[in-house]
């Protein structure tokens, strides 16, 4: 055996994802997305999204289970997003979770989902390991995190407006690319000139925060202009334009924090971490400042339950106590 074996529940948005885990081994991880339920809204609706968690829920743990080959009784502990995310969405999979959990008489373990991002890439890189630091870019969130140890983080900075997911979603919707927005301009962008419009790089003088809103009142305003004077560029350009401002500043940004900690070792979660552009620039950056790079594949940085597993198995080895089964769900939950 190569560790407990663990349940994870992850239900903080909009995709409800369940995984089996045995030490840091994943024994299986099922997704229901709900891209094509809210793609009609173009964007995430919070009561929507709880019905859709509901529905999902009960199905994809017997199927996690099952392809795992791991009976109930066989678990170890169950654990679940406690927090930050929608109250409605957290909240099915907490009750869910608790209920599970009190029924085998298993124990729980509550998790920060922002922390599960974080130990993903331990579940693809044995090398991967504090200190560290670690880009956090998701529709909700862009942070960049010290990671001194498992368990001690130091956020150096985040975004003060917009997160990255979150600009891509309204730029791709404003010019009608549909949602999600990240795959949508990524998508677009193939063949596109990444320099044909310089839109704006925001907080150049603080250098691990974010922020994305100039971007796009700049990006709304171009278009208006150029489409009223008859001079747009092809879409590619404008794609890959608005994808390179962002790319650049994230780089940026994660790089600082490497020159500022002395670390030799960068990773990265979360859904804009799938970006083809993002990851072949953090790669190209990693090569030559000589610094480990450890981003999963893309299914490991988008929200998925195993990530959720993964920390509740590194407490249970650090013999750290389960959550008792009265807790509530956390929606404004800080890392650190």
């Amino acid at each position: 055996m190569n560790g407990p074996i663990v349940l994870g529940i992850e239900t903080s948005c909009d995709e409800t994802g369940v995984a089996v885990l045995e030490g840091m081994e994943v024994r299986s991880s099922v997704l229901a997305s709900q891209v094509d339920i809210h793609a009609r809204y173009g964007g995430v609706v919070p009561e929507v999204a709880a019905r859709a968690h509901v529905e999902a829920i009960r199905p994809l743990v017997h199927q996690a289970l099952t392809q795992a080959g791991v009976h109930p009784d066989e678990l170890d502990a169950v654990s679940v997003t406690q927090g930050p995310g929608l109250v409605g969405a957290l909240m099915v999979g907490y009750s869910f979770a608790k209920s599970f959990a009190y029924a085998l008489g298993k124990p729980l373990y509550g998790i920060d989902h922002m922390e599960g991002h974080l130990f993903a890439p331990r579940l693809a890189f044995s090398g991967y390991e504090p200190p560290a630091v670690v880009v956090l870019a998701s529709g909700g969130h862009s942070q960049i995190v010290h990671v001194k140890a498992w368990g001690e983080y130091d956020v150096l900075g985040g975004t003060i407006d917009d997160a990255a997911g979150e600009a891509f979603d309204k730029l791709a919707r404003f010019m009608g690319l549909g949602y999600p927005g990240g795959p949508a301009i990524d998508s677009d962008s193939e063949g596109g000139d990444p320099t044909a419009v310089q839109f704006p790089r925001a907080l150049r003088d603080r250098p691990f925060d974010f922020s994305f809103s100039g971007l796009k009142t700049s990006v709304v305003t171009y278009l208006e202009k150029a489409g009223a004077a008859g001079e747009l560029p092809p879409r590619a350009d404008v794609s890959a334009s608005i994808q390179e401002a962002i790319v650049d500043v994230i780089v940026d940004k994660t790089f600082n924090a490497v020159k500022a900690t002395g670390v030799d070792v960068v990773g990265g979660g979360g859904g804009v971490l799938a970006n083809r552009r993002l990851r072949e620039r953090l790669a190209q950056e990693a090569e030559w400042r000589g610094v480990g790079l450890f981003i999963p594949e893309p299914a490991l940085c988008t929200d998925n339950g195993a990530m959720i597993a993964s920390v509740a198995v590194d407490k249970m080895d650090q013999g750290m106590p389960s959550d008792p089964l009265t807790g509530d769900v956390m929606p404004g939950l800080s890392l650190g």
